[in-house]
């Protein structure tokens, strides 16, 4: 399935395809604070729309995720692996998923913290 989402101001979109059956919580101190629901896709699905100078990028502790935010209206909706090669991913925020019913989704619990 093809999903469509955005940051607030929509500076920032993208789609997505696959098959969306749970996301992560999780309890890094990044993900604590923004609240994302993350949904683990192969980064190959992510495809940029929209996001010109508006993309900005933060990484924090090894520096294994990119997380990507809008520079105009500060939401995050995704993050990357770094890594380079086949096996990388991306972690779209649900959140910011267009017509996805949040309620129905399984939300598992990823303990970010102690990875």
């Amino acid at each position: 399935m093809l999903y469509k989402g955005s940051c607030h101001c929509g500076k920032v979109a993208f789609e997505v395809q696959g098959e969306l059956g749970m996301a992560m919580r999780c309890n890094c101190s990044i993900c604590r604070r923004k609240g994302a629901l993350l949904w683990a896709v192969p980064h190959e699905t992510l495809n940029l729309v929209a996001w010109g100078d508006d993309l900005g990028r933060y990484t924090f502790g090894k520096a294994q995720i990119a997380h990507r935010f809008c520079r105009t209206c500060g939401m995050h909706p995704f993050a990357e692996d770094v890594s380079q090669g086949d096996e990388r991913s991306a972690y779209v925020n649900i959140n910011c998923l267009d017509d996805v019913d949040i309620a129905s989704i399984e939300v598992l619990e990823f303990d970010g913290r102690s990875a």
